[in-house]
């Protein structure tokens, strides 16, 4: 278990602070084509409680619980199904409605129709039922709608008197229909193939949609194309609520490509909003790989300080105080990796060097480059324990 989510753990007995759940939004059109529609709904409003600092649980939490209690995703819900899942998943709250097609003006024909959406939101620590809310308008404006829906949402989960509507729709440009229609097919689809050729599809139609070039960076990570990655990475915006992970992955591309000056800005941008330990480490790394040892050791302490059973955390401080001839500190670290895994034959090999005083030599390329880097990124587990101790003061 992460350290963040065993401190969790500890303080509340679960895994969830103060967590919002928002269930896809029920088809009442007549027309199955629109099923997508719910699901739009559902990840614009996830997207903007999440960049707005609600801890909104993710897609994957939802299809999990679906699975545990057999519910066939986009099936309508009964009341106490829904209940059920927000239990299931110990959400604070849910949001949940449905959407229904209403006959086009004849005075607009070139509009499809209006969408007239309906939400409803269930606070399951009070037991009490918010009131409706709702939001009507041409289905050509949908992404309008998803992020006034969102903003009622927001006003009823979290009333702080500073947020300012007219600046919260700003940082939500609309997106073209055609291309939130892609995305969300993307999320659906069943085949990798399909997924980028839907996700593609909807980079394309709308240059400034973030979503989908979240979603094909982190499928170019996984499958080692750092330089198809990083160009897709640097497309999210700053208010996407995976800007950080994608700056986090951003550096990662940008380091096994060579290019560590890029990677250490990046790792900079994501550390000065969530100071994880991967991302001290790996900070360290880009720094270490820039010779700029100081910098490197300050950071791979700090990564140490926030979690001292990690034997890679002792490595890479071992390994930079020995490259540097700081013999006493290196042995110091090195034994304690060694200590914690007495398996790992690279630490127990520098342990041998630093005790003889024996540094790196010129040309000895396989002590070259050998800082550990951290690809796990627990931003969400992080933001959990930082609502639980807020709550607690």
């Amino acid at each position: 278990m992460h350290r963040y989510l065993a401190v969790l753990v500890l303080l509340t007995g679960t895994l969830r602070a103060e967590t919002v759940l928002v269930l896809p939004f029920f088809n009442h059109s007549k027309s199955p084509a629109l099923d997508w529609i719910g699901e739009s709904i559902s990840e614009a409003v996830n997207d903007s409680l999440t960049s707005e600092g609600l801890l909104a649980l993710d897609r994957e939490d939802r299809l999990e619980v679906y699975r545990r209690l057999s519910l066939r995703p986009g099936a309508e819900l009964t009341h106490a199904s829904v209940l059920k899942i927000g239990q299931t998943l110990d959400a604070a709250s849910v949001v949940y409605g449905y959407f229904e097609l209403l006959p086009a003006d004849s005075g607009k024909n070139q509009s499809k129709g209006s969408l007239r959406i309906t939400a409803r939101i269930v606070d399951l620590k009070r037991l009490r039922q918010g009131s409706e809310f709702s939001e009507v308008g041409a289905i050509e404006d949908l992404a309008r709608l998803e992020v006034q829906l969102s903003w009622q949402a927001l006003a009823f989960l979290d009333p702080r008197p500073a947020r300012n509507e007219q600046a919260f729709v700003r940082a939500r440009p609309p997106v073209r229909l055609d291309a939130a229609e892609s995305y969300v097919r993307g999320l659906l689809a069943q085949t990798p193939e399909q997924r980028h050729r839907f996700f593609t599809q909807a980079a394309r139609l709308d240059e400034h949609y973030s979503q989908p070039c979240f979603q094909l960076g982190k499928a170019a990570w996984a499958s080692k194309d750092y330089q198809v990655a990083a160009g897709w990475l640097v497309r999210v915006g700053r208010s996407d609520p995976h800007y950080l992970e994608a700056q986090f992955l951003l550096g990662l591309c940008r380091y096994y490509s060579g290019d560590f000056a890029g990677a250490e800005q990046a790792f900079q941008l994501v550390a000065a909003s969530v100071p994880l330990n991967e991302v001290f480490n790996d900070l360290g790394s880009a720094e270490a790989r820039r010779n700029d040892t100081a910098a490197a050791i300050a950071n791979f302490q700090k990564a140490l300080e926030g979690d001292n059973s990690d034997p890679d955390y002792y490595f890479n401080l071992g390994y930079t105080f020995w490259r540097s001839g700081n013999f006493a500190e290196a042995v110091t670290r090195l034994r304690a990796t060694v200590e914690r895994n007495p398996n790992d034959t690279e630490a127990t090999t520098l342990l041998g060097r630093a005790l003889k005083q024996n540094g790196p030599r010129p040309g000895e390329s396989r002590f070259e480059g050998r800082e550990r880097i951290k690809t796990n990124y627990e931003e969400t587990a992080y933001r959990q324990l930082q609502a639980e101790l807020q709550s607690k003061k």
